[in-house]
C-alpha cells in the first residue's frame, strides 16, 4: 500500500508514544476510562480484603471470584453479535450506568453495617454480567475512535497502560483507604468514578457506522462468528493460548490475600504492595508496546511473554520474602499485559469488520470468562495443597503453553502474512502482490 494511504485524519502516522491520542474521542476515552479504572481497582482491592476480613476463607475469595466472572464466559457472546448489530457508543453508556448502580449499592450495604458474603456475591454476579457485555462492546469500539487501523496497535497499548497505571495507584489508595476508612469508601469513589467515562462518552463525536445487513437471527449470527474463529488458525491458537493463561495462570490474583496475610504475614498495606506491583510490570509491558511503530513480531512477542509470566508466578509462589514476590510479580505482570495487549492486537488487526465484536467477544471469553474457573479451581485446591503449590502449578502450565505456541508459530506467520500485505503492513511485499497482478491483466487496447 502506498505511503499516502497510511496517513489518517488523526495525525496518527506520526512518532511517539501518545500518537493515538491525537484523535479527539480516543482521546476523551483515555481520560475518561483513566478516572474510572482506578476505582475500579480500588473496589477490586477492597473486595478481595472484605471477603477475606469476614471469613477467612480461601475457598470463598475464589467463589466470589468466580461469581463476578462467570458471567463473562456466558453473555460475552451475545454481546459481541449485538457490538456488530448496534450503536456501541450507546451500548457503553448503559452498561457504565449499571456499573456506577452496582458500586453505590455496595457502598450502602458497607456503609449501613448490613453487607453479608451472600450480598458480595449477588453483586459480584450482577457487576459480571455487566462486564461480559462491556468488555466486547468496548474494544470492538476501539476502531471507532482511532478510525485507522495501522493506529490500533499504539491505541490498544495506550488502553492497556491506562488499565495499568489505574492498577498501580489503585490498589495503593485502596489499601491505605482500607486501614483508615474501611472498604466502603472504596467503593463509593468507584461509583463517583463512573461519572467521568459517562461525560467522556456524551461528548464524542462518532461517524455513523454504515448499515449491516442482518444475515438471521442472534443465534446465527453467533454460530457464524464461531465458524470464523475456528477456521483460522491464527485467531483460533491466540484464543486458546489466552484462555491457558487465564484458567491457569491468572488466578493467582484471587489468592493474593492469602499470600498477604499467611505467607508474607502482612495486612492491607501489604496486600496493596503486591497488586502495585504486578501493576508497575504490566505497565511497563504497555509502555513498550507503545514504543513500537510496527505490529511486525508481535506473534513472537507473545510466546515470549506468556513464558516470562509462567516463570513470573511460579517464582512468586516459591518467595517467602516480601521484596521478591514484589520482584516476580513485577515480572509476571510485565509478561501477562503483553501476551494479553500484543493478542488483542493481532486479532483486530486480522479480523473482518462485520465480524469484530463477536471475534472481540471470544477474546473476552479467552481472557476474562476463563479466570473464574481458574478461581474457582484456584480456591479449592489451595485449601488442599495450599496457596504457594497451587499457583506454582498454574505459573509451570503457562510455561509449557508458551513453549507449544512457539512451535506453531512459524506457520500462524505463513496464514497472517497475506492479510498484513493486503492491508499494507509488509508494503514491500503488498507492492509486490499489486505489481504481479497488474501483469497478469492485458493493457486496454487503444
Amino acid at each position: 500500500m502506498p505511503e499516502p494511504a497510511l496517513k489518517g485524519r488523526g495525525g496518527g502516522n506520526g512518532g511517539g508514544i501518545f500518537r493515538a491520542l491525537s484523535y479527539r474521542n480516543y482521546r476523551l476515552f483515555f481520560f475518561g476510562q483513566s478516572v474510572s479504572l482506578v476505582g475500579t481497582w480500588m473496589q477490586q482491592v477492597a473486595m478481595g480484603w472484605l471477603v477475606y476480613r469476614l471469613t477467612g476463607s480461601a475457598l470463598l475469595l475464589g467463589t466470589v471470584g468466580f461469581t463476578s466472572q462467570i458471567p463473562t464466559f456466558l453473555v460475552a457472546p451475545f454481546a459481541g453479535v449485538l457490538a456488530d448489530r448496534s450503536n456501541r457508543r450507546n451500548l457503553l453508556l448503559v452498561t457504565q450506568s449499571l456499573a456506577m448502580l452496582q458500586a453505590f449499592l455496595l457502598t450502602w450495604f458497607v456503609l449501613s453495617g448490613k453487607i453479608q458474603v451472600w450480598h458480595i456475591i449477588a453483586l459480584s454476579l450482577l457487576l459480571g454480567l455487566v462486564n461480559g457485555c462491556d468488555i466486547p462492546i468496548r474494544q470492538s469500539f476501539v476502531i471507532e475512535m482511532v478510525e485507522e487501523r495501522h493506529m490500533l496497535g499504539n491505541a490498544i497499548a495506550l488502553n492497556s497502560s491506562m488499565v495499568n497505571a489505574a492498577r498501580l495507584v489503585g490498589p495503593a489508595v485502596a489499601g491505605m483507604l482500607i486501614s483508615v476508612l474501611g472498604e466502603g469508601a472504596c467503593f463509593l469513589l468507584n461509583g463517583l468514578s463512573y461519572l467521568a467515562v459517562l461525560v467522556s462518552l456524551l461528548a464524542m463525536r462518532v461517524a455513523p457506522r454504515p448499515p449491516r445487513e442482518f444475515r438471521g437471527s442472534l443465534i446465527y449470527e453467533l454460530r457464524e462468528g464461531v465458524r470464523y474463529a475456528l477456521f483460522s488458525q491464527p485467531i483460533r491458537m491466540i484464543l486458546m493460548l489466552m484462555a491457558l493463561m487465564s484458567l491457569m495462570g491468572m488466578p493467582y490474583a484471587v489468592l493474593m490475600p492469602v499470600f498477604a496475610k499467611e505467607v508474607l504475614k502482612g495486612g492491607p498495606h501489604t496486600y496493596g504492595f503486591l497488586m502495585a506491583a504486578s501493576g508497575v510490570g504490566a505497565l511497563s509491558g504497555t509502555v513498550y508496546l507503545a514504543y513500537r511503530k510496527s505490529i511486525i513480531g508481535l506473534g513472537r512477542l507473545i510466546a515470549v511473554s506468556c513464558a516470562l509470566f509462567g516463570v513470573g508466578v511460579a517464582a512468586f509462589a516459591l518467595s517467602g520474602t516480601l521484596w521478591l514476590s514484589l520482584v516476580c510479580l513485577a515480572v509476571s505482570g510485565f509478561g501477562a499485559m503483553v501476551q494479553v495487549a500484543a493478542s488483542n492486537t493481532i486479532l483486530q488487526t486480522i479480523v473482518d469488520d462485520d465480524k469484530r465484536g463477536r471475534v472481540m467477544s471470544f477474546f473476552t471469553m479467552s481472557f476474562m470468562g476463563m479466570t473464574p474457573f481458574g478461581s474457582l479451581f484456584a480456591g479449592a485446591v489451595a485449601g488442599s495443597i495450599g496457596a504457594p503449590a497451587t499457583v506454582q502449578i498454574g505459573g509451570l502450565a503457562c510455561l509449557v503453553g508458551a513453549l507449544v505456541f512457539s512451535a506453531w508459530l512459524p506457520a500462524l506467520r505463513e496464514q497472517v502474512r497475506p492479510i498484513y500485505a493486503r492491508l499494507g503492513i509488509l508494503p514491500e511485499l503488498a507492492q509486490g502482490i499489486q505489481a504481479a497482478s497488474e501483469i497478469t491483466v492485458p493493457p486496454n487496447e487503444p
